[in-house]
């Protein structure tokens, strides 16, 4: 019996039923494998970490949140200089012959101009110049009679009084001569009397005429002979007329040296009252501060002031302006038209700032100031969903905080989550 293959019959198909079940086999491998795939992909694995973490690895470094003072520090811009200029108080009369140079420094003693070549002296004190200082005839505001001359003259008067001229004068006053160097009393005739000029400017003056090294005198509220014959020398040291009386035009008074601003005259033009103007010789820095944001200009408050060679000196507030003013129109750009008070700020280390004697500066002062709060770096907080900030926790977590005082890259941070050494993660 001949077989199917010698008879050419074509072979038998391999059974249906084992086919189907490898092609079913392949498509479920295809299917786990893509599973873990999306599974690794979404992190939702099984714990393969060696940490036991569920959360996966992320990038970013962590850093502990901390208790410290927070102190908010702003800049805002100044001018270095020598001040406002303010014109000399000149009281002599006549023609300007000789003018300082500009910037130059004047002290005690030192002459600040010539009126019809004559000196305008300087001296320190508070109190203006407002009359002649000298020995002076007849009793007047601010001088007082010498000893013995007031019975002398309540004598005159009650010999006027009964007609009988000069019956009332002791023999002794009548005979006595008038003191050397002291004006004849004019119009006083034989019943004259001789005064004594006292007063707070004369107490000014002499101490001013001491520390020059004309001393010889009391340093008191009198002017007397003696202080009369000192006022003599230092005229004659000036090149002046030897005649002991200070002339109301002949001093300037200052609280100290002072440092020549610009001439508001030439040389030939009569005085006027801004012919010449000066400053202190300490530089200082003026900052037009905003006058809603001005409760940091406290006199005494310390500032840190930065120079154009970026260097950085100590200053402290001196005086702050009681008038606000609005800035000019076209001021430049971005001004705010805010109203601004001027606030001048001293430096007690004039050596720190070098030859600058003009110069636009920062000043850095403290405002508001946080201490012993928790914080952390400002980059380490989020934005929440739900809104508001909080920090991510090492493990992943998210908490939330209530922010406070931002300052120096650190922001306050409050929350019943949050407490000092707990790890926080700065995003990437």
């Amino acid at each position: 019996m001949q077989t199917d293959h010698e008879r050419g019959a074509a072979p038998a198909p391999p059974p249906r039923g084992r086919r189907g079940r490898r092609t079913v086999l392949v498509a479920s491998a295809l299917v786990v494998v893509t599973a873990v795939a999306v599974v690794g992909a979404l992190g939702l694995g099984g714990g393969g970490a060696e940490d036991g973490s569920s959360a996966p690895p992320r990038s970013g470094s962590t850093v502990p949140v901390t208790r410290s003072t927070l102190t908010e520090r702003t800049t805002v811009d100044g001018q270095l200089g020598y001040g406002t200029e303010i014109p000399l108080p000149v009281k002599a009369t006549g023609t300007v012959t000789w003018l300082p140079v500009e910037g130059r420094t004047v002290e005690r003693g030192g002459t600040l101009l010539r009126v019809d070549d004559r000196p305008v002296v300087l001296l320190y004190g508070t109190l203006p110049m407002y009359r002649d200082l000298g020995l002076t005839a007849g009793a007047g505001q601010g001088t007082r009679q010498d000893d013995g001359n007031e019975g002398d003259a309540q004598g005159n008067a009650q010999g006027n009084a009964q007609g009988t001229g000069d019956q009332g004068l002791p023999d002794d006053a009548s005979k006595a001569p008038a003191p050397s160097g002291s004006p004849t009393p004019g119009g006083a005739g034989a019943g004259g009397t001789r005064s004594t000029l006292r007063g707070m400017d004369v107490l000014q003056f002499e101490s001013n005429l001491a520390a020059l090294g004309y001393t010889g005198f009391t340093v008191d509220e009198e002017f007397t002979d003696l202080t009369a014959r000192a006022v003599k020398r230092w005229q004659k040291s000036l090149g002046l007329p030897q005649t002991g009386t200070v002339g109301v035009g002949d001093v300037v008074y200052s609280a100290g040296k002072v440092r020549i601003g610009h001439a508001g005259v030439r040389l030939g033009s009569a005085v006027t009252e801004e012919v010449l103007t000066y400053t202190g010789t300490s530089r200082k820095v003026v900052v037009n501060a905003s006058a809603a944001e001005d409760s940091w200009a406290v006199r005494g408050a310390a500032v840190t002031i930065g120079l154009p060679d970026g260097k950085s000196v100590k200053g402290e507030v001196a005086s702050v302006g009681k008038k606000a003013t609005a800035p000019e129109a076209g001021g430049g750009e971005g001004d705010s038209g805010a109203p601004t008070v001027p606030v001048t700020i001293t430096i007690k280390d004039q050596k720190a700032v070098g030859r600058l004697e003009s110069a636009p500066v920062t000043v850095e002062y403290v405002g508001r100031e946080r201490t012993d709060v928790l914080t952390v770096p400002v980059a380490a907080l989020v934005a929440l969903a739900e809104g508001g900030h909080g920090l991510e926790t090492a493990d992943g977590r998210f908490v939330a905080v209530k922010t406070g005082l931002f300052a120096d890259g650190r922001v306050e941070v409050s929350g019943s989550a949050v407490r000092e050494g707990m790890k926080v993660r700065i995003p990437e």
